[in-house]
């Protein structure tokens, strides 16, 4: 994977997990750095479930693979946030 795969997974990374901080209830207070993460591994995996059920490379835009993908950040940004606050400030 090149400087360009790299750069572009960040980018992907950041739009799906903002999408899924929108799509999550609730206010999540989490900073960027963890929602970018949480992205990045929610398009790792939502791209894996898309290819287990063979809906990830369709004609045109992968509006399924996208969905799921979204979906698991909404999860993951609740889950994080509800670690994240509960975490004790010393």
């Amino acid at each position: 994977m090149g400087i360009g795969g790299v750069i572009s997974a960040l980018v992907v990374g950041l739009v799906i997990g903002l999408l899924g901080k929108l799509v999550a209830p609730g206010r999540q207070a989490i900073p960027l750095w963890l929602t970018l993460v949480v992205g990045i591994v929610a398009a790792f995996l939502g791209t894996f479930v898309a290819r287990a059920f063979g809906v990830e490379d369709t004609r045109g835009i992968d509006w399924i693979e996208i969905i799921v993908q979204v979906l698991i950040a909404a999860v993951g940004v609740s889950l994080v946030a509800g670690f994240y606050g509960k975490r004790s400030v010393r």
